[in-house]
């Protein structure tokens, strides 16, 4: 049975998309048919996301659908359209119908507005799809991670589980677990020298693939 998630972050910058290539990698190293797919792009400079997944899990080309919308400013999504002079339309951010697994990385945290009128969350929602929420481990996470979790728990979208992104830190991870009383799926720890190998070797180390 194929399965699709939504890689959601507590905040910009948590490590959603090395995150989102090395499950990528995992799975299709399970023999998973799985397809990755980054609706809204921000920013070009370093690259845009797919690019960089698809580099870090060393997966070939046409597991990687392209983007509904790419922004050259790294801004909010809102803002990126407006100073691009694009109309952002929600009816395009359909999510494809595809044979397999389907990875959806998200753009920043929950509450980051697609247009003036609407914030990426609610598109969530419409989307139906199980969240993966990916955390920090280190100063200020309990605080952020349970904010998000309200979040999605307040518009009944399903959360698969937490990944938390970071150096260890037990007691954190143990305390979000309690409260949330969400599955803490695993740890990536920080891979300095950041290749295909090293990354799934990371993810191996924190996460067991079966969770997916």
């Amino acid at each position: 049975m194929s399965q699709r998630y939504i890689i959601t972050g507590t905040d910009t910058g948590v490590g959603k998309t090395v995150f989102s290539a090395a499950l990528m990698g995992a799975l299709a190293n399970a023999g998973r048919n799985v397809s990755y797919w980054k609706p809204v792009q921000s920013g070009l400079e370093g690259g845009v996301d797919t690019r960089i997944v698809q580099k870090l899990s060393g997966l070939d080309e046409a597991r990687f659908l392209p983007e509904t919308y790419v922004f050259s400013e790294a801004l909010s999504l809102h803002r990126a359209a407006e100073i691009d002079g694009v109309k952002l339309d929600l009816g395009a951010l359909t999510v494809p119908e595809i044979e397999g697994d389907l990875i959806i990385e998200g753009a920043g945290g929950l509450m980051v507005p697609l247009t003036r009128g609407n914030l990426l969350i609610n598109q969530m929602k419409k989307w139906d799809t199980p969240v993966i929420l990916v955390a920090r481990t280190g100063l200020g996470t309990i605080n952020h991670t349970l904010l998000s979790l309200e979040a999605l728990w307040a518009r009944d979208i399903p959360v698969h589980g937490i990944a938390f992104v970071g150096e260890a830190n037990e007691d954190n991870m143990k305390t979000i677990a309690e409260i949330s009383e969400e599955k803490v799926l695993g740890r990536l720890p920080i891979v300095e020298d950041l290749t295909i190998e090293n990354l799934a070797q990371a993810f191996a180390s924190g996460f067991d693939v079966k969770d997916f």
